[in-house]
């Protein structure tokens, strides 16, 4: 196999339940002629020092993650947002080698697809932070609270983000006050939500 990189090696080596499913991809992957490397503890391939797509395992199933995934068109209808705060990723997922010896031909087509939008320079246009709708219990705390409100807006969009995402997730609103109450301090100390 070109492109085999022995640094990545212990994550196929590794017996998982989706040690086979792993190798399957990586053959497909590696003959389409992009760089293994290792980054956040998954095979990661690049092209042109630009990640494009990685390897990866959940209990369910395995999948493969584009990176710039909702820029590819996806004929087949395979391609899944993992979550709606997901912005750019999307992975196509599988359960077994039988499944991905099957679709091929389309993961390549995805792959060099996918080559193609860094080739291009295309961008994900990303959300901005006012763009996400704020959880009322947070906002009557920032109209409030001058202080909370300059604290908050001095955060990362990043951070910003993920306290309003945690802040957002709980159905019941006592549970999303109290979430905001026992955040107040660290919004105000500056730090993100798991600092």
């Amino acid at each position: 196999m070109n492109n085999v990189n022995p640094k990545v090696d212990w994550f196929f080596d590794k017996d998982t339940k989706w040690k086979k499913e792993y190798e399957k991809l990586r053959m497909i992957i590696l003959d389409c002629g992009l760089i293994e490397e290792l980054k956040w503890g998954c095979p990661c391939y690049t092209f042109e020092n630009t990640n494009i797509v990685l390897i990866h395992g959940f209990k369910e199933y395995c999948a493969l993650l584009f990176f710039k995934g909702a820029l590819l068109n996806d004929p087949s209808g395979i391609l899944i947002q993992q979550t709606k705060n997901v912005q750019s990723a999307r992975q196509i997922r599988f359960t077994s080698v039988k499944e991905i010896v099957k679709m091929e031909k389309i993961i390549k087509a995805y792959v060099y697809e996918a080559v193609e939008v860094e080739r291009a320079g295309l961008k994900v246009k990303l959300k901005k932070t006012s763009d996400f709708k704020m959880p009322e219990e947070f906002q009557k705390k920032l109209d409030k609270s001058k202080v909370l409100k300059t604290a908050f807006e001095k955060l990362t969009p990043g951070r910003q983000r993920q306290y309003i995402f945690y802040f957002s997730q709980p159905k019941l609103s006592k549970t999303r006050e109290t979430r905001v109450e026992k955040y107040m301090k660290q919004i105000l100390s500056g730090k993100g939500l798991n600092d």
